[in-house]
């Protein structure tokens, strides 16, 4: 019996690593405030509110000389548009999860780039964390 459930467990988690939902449900499962890539761009949770996230996102856009472009905003979505250093387009969309929780997608040029997404995501999620 107690192996029928080892192989039962085991078949799981191996079918999640294989169809590569493994990798987001462990993100899901850890919590917030781990970034995930997917699809292009970065994603990740940050426990601060809504405004106070787009605040952050103006404000690393700023403290890394990076224009702004088009801005976006309504009561659950804002979308802030710029140029990277190199000419990619940025796109930063910024979604109230909660009164408490917003979610931040950051992508940087037509397929992503992860240096540039993680670079100015971390910038993000200092602002957020330093903004009162």
């Amino acid at each position: 019996m107690f192996k029928n459930v080892i192989f039962a467990v085991s078949l799981v988690f191996l079918s999640f690593g294989l169809s590569g939902c493994f990798a987001l449900l462990a993100g899901v499962a850890g919590g917030t405030g781990t970034a995930v890539w997917l699809s292009g761009k970065l994603t990740q949770e940050i426990n601060k509110p809504y405004d106070r996230t787009v605040n952050a996102v103006k404000d690393a856009f700023k403290s890394l000389d990076l224009p702004i472009t088009k801005e976006t905003k309504s009561e659950t979505v804002a979308q802030i548009m710029g140029n990277y250093t190199d000419g990619k387009t940025i796109w930063v969309d910024v979604r109230r999860v909660t009164d408490q929780a917003s979610r931040v997608d950051v992508r940087v040029g037509a397929s992503g780039d992860k240096a540039a997404e993680q670079k100015l995501m971390d910038k993000i999620v200092e602002r957020a964390s330093s903004i009162f």
